[in-house]
């Protein structure tokens, strides 16, 4: 069958990011790599980037461009280093600005647009979670800034990560402090999502913040908070931004925690792909697991670099995935084949994706 390029849609998916679009010489790695090769699916990114090339129709449905998670592994690996996430999120972008964003997306930009994060949750309840726990406002005599990912600000599973870290920091004496509900989702996940303008108005709004409230320090609580902070709020250039992981193992090395009661359960980690593809943190989470446990810290048989996705990146989050092609299923049950008793990991997404598989696999009497 013949084709008629549209050199239009290349040229709009070029200039809206994705400049590498042409550079892409078809060989295939990219799928190879591609964790939607491990389950029944149409998604193969040469495929998708070869329509954008043409400008063909058909690569705007929700298991074509919107599957990817932006996992970052094609990246990594990529011959040519093609910077594939950007041309797949410039797609997306052009996609967002004609309507085109799958319904459930919609629902969340709906809610970024109306109270400043993805869960529809209220403003005004974005520290409900802490209630009877001490919590600091943050000034200028704090050392840092606690940003609490939305997901732990509203999701129940999220929740425990903030109020277990905030316990932890005021045991420590920790110098730090939170804004309030003036703080807004950092916009990370829909961006690469293709939410581009929703992106850049809870930017400007988070900036305009930090900047008025003197930070100087940033510790966050998901991966993506701390990838986004350094790759696209450029205006914070200056700004520490911290995982609190980085900043538990300093407390651990400096003799500010100490450790009485370790745990004596064998322990599979898990990398998140924007703790370590993106952000490249992977000794520091397996330093810390070895400083709180006496049992067996075992590996994934795909790990760091090669880490197999939870299926959450890349706004997959708030999007339906059939039980058959759920990566974090894959996942739980090889922890239950290496007979782990504790999946750890350092990401709320992760969190909610693997509690979630854990229960629809039949391993939660074996596995937290």
């Amino acid at each position: 069958m013949a084709i008629t390029p549209m050199l239009e849609i290349n040229e709009m998916i070029r200039e809206m990011g994705g400049e590498d679009l042409n550079e892409c010489m078809q060989c295939g790695l990219c799928s190879g790599l591609c964790p939607w090769g491990k389950v029944d699916s149409p998604f193969l990114t040469r495929v998708l980037i070869r329509m954008g090339q043409l400008g063909m129709e058909g690569y705007e449905t929700d298991d074509i461009l919107f599957a990817c998670t932006t996992c970052k592994l094609c990246v990594d690996n990529c011959p040519r280093n093609i910077k594939i996430i950007d041309i797949i999120e410039a797609m997306r972008t052009a996609i967002a600005e004609y309507g085109g964003l799958p319904p459930t997306l919609k629902a969340v930009t709906g809610s970024i647009h109306a109270n400043g994060n993805p869960w529809s949750g209220q403003r005004e309840e974005r520290f409900k979670w802490a209630e009877g726990i001490e919590l600091p406002k943050y000034d200028e005599s704090k050392e840092y800034l606690l940003y609490i990912c939305c997901t732990s600000c509203y999701d129940p599973r999220g929740k425990k990560i903030a109020q277990a870290l905030v316990n932890i920091f005021n045991k420590a004496g920790v110098s730090y402090g939170i804004i309030g509900e003036e703080e807004s989702c950092c916009g990370q996940a829909i961006k690469k999502a293709g939410a581009l303008n929703e992106f850049e108005m809870l930017k400007e709004s988070n900036t305009s913040l930090f900047k008025e409230k003197g930070v100087k320090k940033i510790i966050v609580t998901s991966p993506h908070c701390l990838v986004g902070f350094k790759e696209d709020y450029e205006e914070l250039e200056g700004i520490e931004i911290y995982h609190y992981v980085e900043v538990l193992l300093d407390l651990i090395k400096s003799g500010k925690i100490k450790i009485s009661n370790k745990i004596s359960k064998k322990v599979i980690y898990h990398d998140p792909c924007y703790m370590g593809r993106h952000a490249k943190l992977f000794d520091e989470p397996r330093e810390l697991l070895q400083e709180i446990i006496d049992g067996e810290l075992i590996e994934f048989d795909e790990n760091r670099e090669f880490s197999f996705c939870c299926g959450a990146g890349g706004g997959r989050m708030w999007m339906e995935t059939p039980a058959e092609q759920r990566f974090s299923d894959i996942k739980a049950r090889e922890a239950g084949e290496k007979e782990a008793e504790i999946l750890a990991t350092c990401c709320p997404y992760c969190v909610n994706m693997f509690e979630d598989s854990v229960k629809t696999t039949g391993l939660s009497d074996k596995i937290v």
